[in-house]
């Protein structure tokens, strides 16, 4: 059960998509899911329903509003493929902290107002690229965000990037659960470390946790690196999560 919204923003017109479980009476605790680099497409759809069918509203928007509206990613195509990935990573570029606390705002304002979300605390999730906005998120909103949850996240905790996730986790005030694909070269075991530390030292109630065997993308059923058994146990993972906070 989903119905398309528009959502008013700084930067312009969130395209985005309400889930709802399709026999539950609302309103119900929200969930934002972000998703990954591909941007929205059937298998993100999936996601959001297997989450709402838990008992949740789940808003998920188009994180290249700014660049397109819908499907970025060509039917047919993959997020992979050379001759799409290059506009995909040129959209993702704008999407600085500034640009994404703007949205988070926007986000939260389209919770508060739609009737499907409970008022209260709310969860967050992302995957690749998005499991940083996700704690970002929990960090610009530490009375709001219950929960964050990052899956197979990229580039979490560069030591020289300034615009790192690990430089802001420190107001975080809600569980946080990282699932990390063990063979992924986008976060490497110095940067799950660094950020382990960040959390801990903060005092963040948090878990991590590796996927044995999994590579980065485990959770995309449109991507080669797709694993129905790490994908499995992110849903399991997320789903006690949400209920454990929500």
């Amino acid at each position: 059960m989903s119905r398309a919204i528009e959502i008013a923003a700084a930067d312009g017109t969130i395209d985005a998509y309400i889930v709802t479980p399709g026999s539950a009476e609302g309103p119900l605790p929200g969930v934002v899911l972000f998703t990954d680099i591909g941007g929205l497409r059937p298998c993100y759809h999936e996601k959001a329903q297997q989450i709402a069918d838990n008992g949740y509203a789940v808003l998920m928007p188009n994180i290249y509003y700014r660049d397109a509206s819908g499907h970025v990613v060509p039917e047919g195509k993959s997020f992979r493929d050379p001759d799409v990935r290059p506009t995909l990573i040129e959209y993702a570029g704008r999407l600085t902290p500034e640009a994404q606390s703007r949205d988070f705002a926007a986000l939260l304002g389209c919770l508060d107002n739609e009737a499907e979300f409970a008022d209260g605390k709310i969860g967050v999730v992302g995957y690749c690229m998005t499991g940083a906005f996700a704690l970002r998120m929990a960090a610009d909103y530490p009375e709001r965000v219950a929960a964050a949850a990052g899956f197979h996240s990229a580039r979490l905790a560069e030591a020289d990037d300034p615009n790192s996730p690990v430089t802001v986790v420190g107001t975080i005030e809600g569980r946080v659960y990282l699932g990390h694909a063990d063979q992924d070269a986008l976060l490497p075991p110095e940067q799950i470390a660094r950020m382990d530390e960040a959390l801990a030292a903060a005092g963040v109630h948090f878990t991590t946790e590796l996927y044995r065997g999994a590579a980065h993308g485990f959770t995309a059923k449109d991507a080669s690196s797709y694993d129905a058994v790490a994908d499995a146990l992110h849903h399991k993972r997320l789903a006690l999560l949400l209920e454990e906070t929500l």
